[in-house]
């Protein structure tokens, strides 16, 4: 039986020229995102605004999360030109701050950590200034897959926790909410320049107090910035919405967040990690995003 959303959750937008535009350009690089493949709703305010998250490492995902619309089986064979053409194409749709994710390879020896850096490099190389924030998988929290991608010097690293950690054997079996919490401390270990970032979906059967406690945790590693959003099933096949959060319980978590320490808190029903991620430049990167301007 299908669940009638709230009218807080109810979109109506268009799909005006500048969504054809973004979905040519993707298509004309054999380029993938993540608006796409995990079935965003907020693709088409975004790509109507020439920004989209690029997904590397193919549109197929070796992993089964419960919550996840990306396609699962054999991983794609990678693409040598994929950094190149991420880069030409965030060049084209003039971005200024770019996300970068992928699907998980647990099929490769370095997890498609490579395929990051190399993506990360030639972002820097053609949009000098532009500011590159990854959303990466956790590489099973191999030390040399995340410094590989640290190396490339993003200046944002998002992994994101997803739920709290009684639901994560079922919202992603094959991970580990330590194992998450290692990855984030772990990118501050390697370069503490790099802010960090991470994200959480509600309505899945979580209480308050669990998920005050994910924040606590995520405090606790030096996370800087979270994004908190309502989970939607993609599809029947996928877990159903335990509740819809009302948009004061989130404002409320945008409070307490702030309150806890982290830089940068957006929590609302349609937030989702990548969602508007330059609001986090213009609040705490504002001189490079100057710059960045002034380049482009």
């Amino acid at each position: 039986m299908t669940q009638r959303l709230p009218e807080w959750l109810t979109i109506r937008l268009p799909r005006p020229e500048a969504i054809k535009n973004v979905e040519r350009m993707m298509r004309d690089k054999n380029l993938h995102t993540v608006c796409e493949s995990a079935r965003c709703p907020n693709l088409p305010e975004c790509w109507s605004k020439q920004t989209a998250t690029f997904m590397i490492l193919g549109d197929t995902c070796t992993r089964s999360c419960g919550f996840c619309a990306i396609k699962v089986g054999k991983g794609l064979e990678i693409d040598a030109f994929e950094p190149v053409n991420v880069a030409m194409t965030a060049k084209k749709m003039g971005m200024r701050h770019v996300v970068v994710t992928s699907v998980a390879r647990d099929d490769l020896k370095d997890e498609g950590a490579t395929q990051f850096a190399r993506t990360i490099e030639m972002l820097h190389k053609h949009i000098p200034e532009i500011i590159v924030e990854v959303l990466t998988p956790d590489f099973k929290a191999k030390r040399e897959c995340v410094q590989t991608v640290t190396d490339a010097h993003p200046e944002i690293y998002n992994h994101n926790i997803e739920t709290i950690e009684r639901l994560h054997t079922v919202v992603r079996p094959q991970a580990k909410y330590s194992r998450t919490l290692r990855v984030l401390e772990m990118v501050k270990e390697l370069d503490s320049s790099i802010y960090t970032k991470s994200g959480l979906m509600l309505g899945l059967g979580e209480t308050r107090d669990e998920v005050l406690t994910t924040l606590r945790d995520l405090r606790k590693v030096g996370v800087d910035a979270v994004t908190i959003g309502q989970y939607l099933r993609p599809t029947m096949h996928h877990l159903p919405v335990v509740s819809f959060i009302h948009p004061e319980e989130f404002a409320e978590y945008e409070r307490i967040g702030e309150e806890m320490g982290f830089v940068f808190v957006a929590s609302g029903p349609f937030i989702r990690s990548s969602y508007n991620a330059i609001a986090f430049s213009e609040k705490v990167m504002a001189g490079r995003l100057a710059r960045v301007q002034t380049v482009a």
